[in-house]
């Protein structure tokens, strides 16, 4: 095995959704042990969805700022015997990953922004969105009000999941942080929420370095006074990952 392995003693912990999990063997190809405590979980909203069934092919655009927005839009149109083929709005994604998860269903993607955050996306989307477009906005529950306060024109929101608290994980956490020191790897203010509220006043911060996907996840973390190690320029696990192998690399 090499011994010149970055990650050689380091845990790391993942504390989004499944999704996060496959980057798993690259933490363990650089000699780091990887813990999975996801603090949110997600579900399908299912409300006034035979409301916004009837009329969302008679948007411009569609936009979706997450995999899981397309995971509860793709359940709900195949619960109607719908697809791509029978939709003709444009689309548009927030992020690479979500980009790929609209394309594999057969969808053609049509923007992504250059930033993989929402207030870039309003910055940037004006510009290709056409005269006046009407758009639906597919969003989670916590989702924030930037979307559709962003853009100058029409934009109607359709709520299809929720985030809700995954207490499931929560002691094995403590349990783990107070065995050893980790890397905790962060994808949303809804994770630092919950992290702040229901570990660290068990632990602490100190036996913490924390890593940000995105600006906003960063921010919440300053907000409750912790200094980000990590938080790379692109908004993505895999890129976090990269930029942790390289800083431990210096250590």
């Amino acid at each position: 095995m090499p011994t010149n392995l970055p990650l050689k003693g380091k845990t790391i912990i993942l504390t989004g959704s499944a999704k996060t999990t496959e980057v798993k063997q690259q933490v363990r190809e650089n000699g780091g042990t990887v813990a999975v405590f996801p603090l949110i979980r997600i579900q399908e909203h299912l409300v006034e969805d035979d409301v916004h069934i009837t009329e969302f092919a008679s948007f411009n655009w569609l936009i979706f700022t997450s995999q899981n927005a397309v995971e509860a839009f793709i359940d709900k149109i195949n619960r109607a015997h719908i697809t791509a083929a029978d939709i003709n709005s444009k689309v548009a994604a927030v992020g690479t990953k979500t980009a790929a998860l609209l394309e594999a269903q057969g969808f053609t993607v049509h923007f992504i922004p250059s930033i993989f955050s929402a207030d870039v996306f309003v910055q940037e989307f004006p510009a290709v969105a056409g005269d006046s477009p009407r758009c639906l906005f597919l969003r989670g529950s916590l989702a924030k009000p930037t979307i559709k306060e962003g853009l100058p024109f029409d934009v109607v929101e359709w709520t299809v999941y929720e985030t809700v608290e995954n207490r499931e994980f929560i002691e094995p956490f403590i349990w783990t942080l107070q065995e050893t020191e980790a890397i905790v790897i962060f994808a949303s203010p809804s994770a630092v929420k919950v992290f702040d509220e229901n570990i660290v006043p068990m632990v602490g911060w100190n036996r913490v370095k924390a890593a940000a996907i995105g600006h906003i996840t960063a921010s919440a973390l300053q907000q409750v006074g912790v200094s980000v190690y990590v938080q790379p320029e692109t908004y993505t696990m895999q890129a976090v990952i990269e930029q942790l192998i390289l800083e431990e690399t210096k250590q």
